[in-house]
């Protein structure tokens, strides 16, 4: 179907469209929220932490190029994008049920490559399902409601072991060490992450493929040797804007990166006077967290619905600058704050700049790209956020002793001045219609 063809949808079926992407950022927030301390409990170090966490990037940076250029050349009955959906919510379902039952450091290392790997598959094709599907005056709506949907969901994984903790003592562990109230959040991640897809595929499918798309396609090769190709032209041939948003995504997704691993840690020496791991302070410092990070999710919920109209007039480079601006300065003031009303309100912050990481850049892509190449380019992007995260992982290790002195809140120090050099950055990125890279046909 042509781009400008595409029927328009109503809201509430650009909402129905996303709500996927709930289930899939509801197993995201999952980890976000409890993979530091589920490693800590299971006896990983504070230093040689983000090591663990090398299944995020290093599968997203194999994966979802891959899908994402695959997805692009497929023809099943189901739909272009669909199988691939499913088999990601399948393979993360599964993951999300056995993680917290985990026996040994290592067993949870493996599952988080496989949940990871679920969620790579699913992530890439999802958001070039959007793009397809909308009309491009539509597509800022389309991938703001996502990133509120991002904010909603991460917000209420954040939150739900605090909840389970309302029915079930939070200090009531499992033979591994692992509080049973983060066993019961990560069951409701295993049913929402598979019954959320097969609510959006139901209710809006996808469109048909035009018979010249149909042929192009049928007529394309699929080898892997030529899904390869296909991704190293597109990285070849990347529009301009794209390629200027790799040095703001480096420092806005490191930033992130830090925060997630280490923003327990630093509670626990803000609030609990360093408790350590297996203690019941280090366990209310965790609580905290994870409350303080539904915050700012649910900040970024509703700041990414706001954000839409923004968009439309200053445009998504100005605002998404902003917003990163709005997030440095909160790291950098959550160190030295042991107020929780302060706390919570610097949370506001952090969720603006969430809200646009997960909108705006995306919607400065998507109208820079080609729509033949949706899939290929979503996937490529998602080195752009990726990368950044395994350079953070390996990187971390070695400076976090010598340099930030073994103090996980000069880890988010660090993660403030990084956001600050991503807004930067951002204004410097060029703004327009998309170039002209022609689509492969080998």
């Amino acid at each position: 179907m042509l781009e400008g063809a595409k029927p328009r949808l109503s809201l509430l079926r650009i909402v129905e469209m996303n709500l996927g992407f709930f289930g899939l950022q509801f197993s995201f927030g999952l980890q976000q929220a409890n993979m530091g301390p589920i490693y800590g409990y299971l006896g990983a170090s504070e230093a040689r932490m983000p090591l663990l966490w090398l299944a995020g990037p290093v599968t997203g940076l194999l994966v979802q190029p891959l899908i994402g250029a695959m997805s692009d050349r497929t023809t099943a009955r189901m739909g272009r994008r669909t199988p691939y959906f499913l088999i990601g919510a399948v393979l993360c379902s599964l993951s999300l049920l056995a993680m917290p039952h985990s026996s040994a450091l290592w067993m949870a290392a493996g599952l988080l490559w496989i949940l990871d790997a679920g969620n790579n598959v699913t992530m890439e094709p999802y958001r070039a399902y959007v793009a397809d599907r909308l009309a491009p005056e539509q597509r800022p709506a389309g991938f703001m409601i996502q990133s509120a949907f991002t904010g909603l969901a991460h917000a209420l994984s954040y939150l739900a072991p605090s909840l389970m903790a309302t029915l079930v003592d939070r200090d009531l562990l499992g033979p591994n060490g692992i509080p049973v109230i983060v066993r019961l959040a990560f069951a409701i991640g295993a049913v929402l992450s598979i019954s959320t897809i097969l609510y959006s595929i139901t209710r809006v499918p996808e469109l048909p493929l035009a018979p010249a798309e149909r042929a192009a396609m049928a007529g394309a090769p699929r080898s892997a040797g030529a899904t390869l190709r296909e991704v190293r032209d597109a990285i070849a041939e990347m529009p301009r804007p794209m390629r200027q948003l790799a040095l703001a995504m480096l420092c806005q997704w490191y930033a992130m990166m830090v925060y997630w691993q280490y923003i327990a840690w630093a509670l626990a020496r803000s609030l609990q006077g360093g408790a350590p791991v297996h203690s019941a302070g280090f366990r209310a410092a965790v609580l905290t967290a994870q409350q303080l990070g539904a915050l700012y999710n649910a900040v970024a919920c509703l700041g990414a619905l706001a954000l839409i109209p923004l968009v439309k007039r200053m445009g998504a480079r100005t605002v998404h600058a902003g917003c990163l601006t709005a997030s440095g300065f909160a790291m950098l003031a959550l160190p030295g704050t042991t107020g929780l009303p302060l706390l919570a309100l610097l949370m506001v912050g952090i969720g603006l700049g969430w809200a646009g990481m997960m909108g705006n850049t995306y919607v400065m892509l998507a109208d820079s790209i080609p729509p033949a190449r949706n899939g290929v380019y979503m996937g490529i992007f998602n080195m752009f956020i990726v990368i950044p995260m395994l350079i953070e992982t390996v990187t971390m290790p070695l400076i976090y002793e010598p340099i930030l002195r073994g103090d996980a809140r000069n880890a988010l120090i660090l993660a403030g001045l990084l956001m600050l050099g991503g807004a930067i950055a951002t204004l410097f990125v060029a703004t327009g219609g998309r170039s002209g890279p022609k689509p492969a046909t080998n």
